[in-house]
């Protein structure tokens, strides 16, 4: 017999569920251009998810690669270091806005989850305005040009033997920052319908 209580609270367990469900799943009494907007953007974030994760296969391939040729056939390769940093770097940006969207990127909340939903929307909205747009389209810009001198100038990584262009995982820089922008918007209205309603969509 198990002396774990019944209510036991397994919130932060489950946080990578906590927005589950498929885009345009709001309350009913949300004005319409708003959720005709959330459900837009989510709509579009939850696809990107779903392009943007099949990054996933070559960069397991090429891991894969790497552990058998080197163990088995005591053979390493000079690209899969490369192939595989890229693949995991390129996958962490574009993927951010997906992450937004369910809600499970990383916070310290252990005093925000204490409070109503209200406050809770007031502090991400203030966030969300001074900080993260602000932050977003800075990055957007300056990780803009750090791409397009990697296209113009094929620069290529100097730090291994291979030496594989970098355009291409740079070009994830901007594009991650646009995305975070676009579901930032999201976001920031579903603050504004709690603030209103006491309560999250």
């Amino acid at each position: 017999m198990s002396d774990a209580p019944e209510d036991l609270d397994i919130t932060d367990e489950l946080i990578a569920e906590r927005r589950g469900g498929e885009p345009g799943d709001l309350p009913p009494d949300m004005a319409s251009w708003m959720r005709s907007a959330i459900t837009r953007i989510d709509t579009f974030s939850l696809w990107c998810g779903r392009i943007f994760c099949w990054l996933l296969v070559p960069l397991m391939l090429a891991m894969v690669w790497e552990v058998v040729a080197r163990k088995l056939f005591i053979a390493p390769t000079m690209w899969a270091y490369d192939t595989s940093r890229m693949l995991s770097g390129a996958l962490f940006m574009v993927g951010a806005g997906y992450a937004l969207m369910r809600g499970v990127h990383i916070r310290a909340d252990f005093i925000y989850r204490n409070w109503a939903p209200r406050r809770q929307a007031l502090i991400d909205a203030v966030l969300y305005l001074t900080l993260f747009f602000p932050a977003m389209v800075f990055f957007l810009f300056v990780s803009f040009g750090y791409a397009e001198k990697a296209w113009v100038r094929w620069e290529l990584v100097m730090d291994t033997a291979f030496m594989a262009p970098v355009a291409p995982v740079r070009t994830a820089m901007p594009l991650g920052a646009a995305l975070l922008i676009i579901q930032g918007i999201s976001e920031l209205l579903k603050c504004v319908y709690a603030m209103q309603k006491n309560r999250w969509p």
